[in-house]
């Protein structure tokens, strides 16, 4: 069995050696510890962090706080700030897979700040050079502190338009205001549409109500 294992093995070295087989470096998957990121808490962080993992940044990060302030630069080289917003890098600046090249995403600030907050507390024991594992879930509920959308149900409703019948238009026109002067001294104002007296003269704004 011995003898078999070993003889693969040079067959292998050889068929490398001739170019029958390409070798490949995959990139480091050896971590020292893992960190479940609280997506929910910080949902817009998380979006962004779990987005960029998707697309190939590194979910690794190896701690060095002593580059942070060079990769930050580097990272935010020529990205304008906005009010209201961080600009959030992953992989994060403390991080040596940080810098240049890294995703930038304009975050709600409450929610950046938070997050680095609570990043910074998880890691602050950890030395440099430690390796840690980010797990970061797509959050459910992506923007949590902004309004509901209005159930067609809460929508206004619309003030019915009384249908005048010819014997009412008949009465109407029988009954003329020259202006809202002569409806106020007859006690009718105001007055509202399909009511006797009522012309659209005298309802200035248009709303179905003259004379108010």
């Amino acid at each position: 069995m011995k003898k078999i294992i070993i003889f693969s093995f040079i067959m292998v070295l050889l068929l490398t050696a001739c170019g029958g087989y390409e070798t490949t470096t995959l990139p480091s998957t050896e971590y020292d510890y893992e960190l479940v990121f609280p997506s929910d808490q910080y949902p817009e962080t998380a979006l962004h962090i779990h987005g960029a993992i998707a697309q190939g940044y590194a979910s690794i990060c190896t701690i060095n706080r002593d580059g942070a302030e060079a990769n930050r630069k580097q990272s935010l080289a020529g990205i304008d700030t906005r009010n209201g917003y961080d600009r959030d890098e992953w992989p994060m600046a403390m991080c040596e897979e940080g810098g240049k090249g890294a995703s930038v995403a304009y975050i709600d600030s409450s929610d950046n700040r938070g997050a680095g907050s609570w990043v910074g507390h998880q890691l602050s024991s950890y030395p440099n050079g430690a390796k840690i594992l980010f797990i970061v879930d797509k959050p459910k509920v992506l923007f949590p502190n902004h309004p509901v959308t209005a159930k067609p149900s809460d929508a206004p409703k619309a003030t019915p338009v009384p249908e005048t019948t010819e014997e009412q238009s008949a009465e109407n026109d029988a009954v003329v205001y020259a202006n809202c002067a002569a409806v106020r001294a007859a006690g009718k104002a105001p007055l509202h549409k399909g009511e006797p007296g009522y012309s659209r003269k005298l309802d200035r704004d248009g709303d179905g109500v003259a004379c108010e």
